[in-house]
């Protein structure tokens, strides 16, 4: 199988309205080109479920999961949903975006981590770890149905 081949023009502006033209030539990649089954579906389905049922007891503070996956959420004995029940207010669709409270361009990982680091007084996550993934897949799935507006709040 072949990658189709396309161009762009990209238009970049500089200084005082002069714009510089950029052809950049694209290799489509020609992943997922097959159906899923329903039964793939399913299993994917399964999968994220249990990362949201592992999410749901780290941010409502279970100590157990925390000891399991070898985190420390809180010192203060405050939890995730003691400021966001059901993850709300946690605004996962405006991701990546200005955060005015780390002075930056975050991610929602990074807003995870200043939660877990600043109010709550525990130990920042491994962004690629097991137990930042259950928290990101949980408050994605609470926030279900939200439009994408990344940016905005």
């Amino acid at each position: 199988m072949r990658a189709k081949r396309s161009s762009c023009l990209l238009l970049a502006g500089a200084g005082v309205g002069l714009g510089v033209g950029l052809i950049a030539w694209i290799d489509w990649a020609s992943a997922h080109k097959a159906v899923h089954t329903p039964e793939t579906l399913k299993a994917f389905e399964q999968i994220f479920m249990q990362q949201v049922e592992i999410g749901d007891l780290l941010f409502h503070g279970d100590k157990a999961t925390e000891d399991q996956l070898g985190v420390n959420l809180s010192n203060t004995g405050m939890a995730c949903a003691m400021c966001h029940p059901y993850a709300a207010d946690t605004h996962p669709h405006e991701f990546p975006k200005w955060q005015e409270q780390m002075s930056k361009f975050a991610t929602l990982r990074d807003m995870i981590n200043w939660c877990i680091e600043k109010p709550n007084e525990g130990e920042v996550l491994d962004t690629d770890g097991p137990a930042m993934r259950a928290l990101e897949a949980y408050i994605y799935w609470s926030n279900r149905n939200s439009p994408l507006q990344p940016g905005t709040h």
